[in-house]
Formats: structure tokens, sequence, C-alpha cells
């Protein structure tokens, strides 16, 4: 069978051309799907800016998708040095109910 790739056009809102800004993360799942929700934490609270729902087999390509993106990233710019996450005094990280 002949397949031809068909372009999608995206549509870009304008409230979302900045982006929002994050520097922790928090991962659940069910059977169904992925949940992450991005936050900014400045002590002694935290803002969920974001949460992003995806299937099973979509997280899987974003993983992928992350992990192309980080080795391309450190063949050009140098290995990112990691550290233990910060112990952020004052906060409790929300409770999943």
């Amino acid at each position: 069978m002949d397949e031809k790739k068909k372009e999608v056009k995206i549509n870009f809102p304008e409230n979302l051309v900045g982006g929002t800004y994050s520097n922790n993360m928090f991962v659940t799942h069910t059977r169904e799907e992925f949940v992450m929700d991005f936050l900014m934490v400045a002590p002694p609270s935290g803002t969920v800016t974001s949460r992003v729902i995806v299937s099973p087999g979509h997280m899987k390509r974003t993983l992928k998708a992350l992990q192309d993106n980080l080795k391309k990233y450190e063949e050009q710019y140098g290995e990112i040095l990691t550290i233990e996450a910060p112990d952020l005094p004052g906060f409790e990280p929300p409770s999943r109910h």
C-alpha cells in the first residue's frame, strides 16, 4: 500500500508562545494514562504550572524524544552534571489522592 505523509497545520495559541517555567515535576500513572504535573517551587510554596496527560504509547515516544534530544545537547555542549534534588525547607510535595 502506498502511504503518503500528510501535512498537519499546527495552531499555536498566543497565550502559550512564551512557555511556562517549571523547576519540579511529579509523574503518576494509571493503566490508561500518564499524568505529568509541572511545578514552579519557590519555598515555602509551589504552584502547578501545567498538567500534561498522555497515553502509555505516547509517553514512550515522548521519553525517546527526550533521550534523543538530551544526547544531542550533551554532544554539542558537554555532559550535564546532576546533583541530588535540593531539600526545600517549608515545602511539602502535594499529596496524591
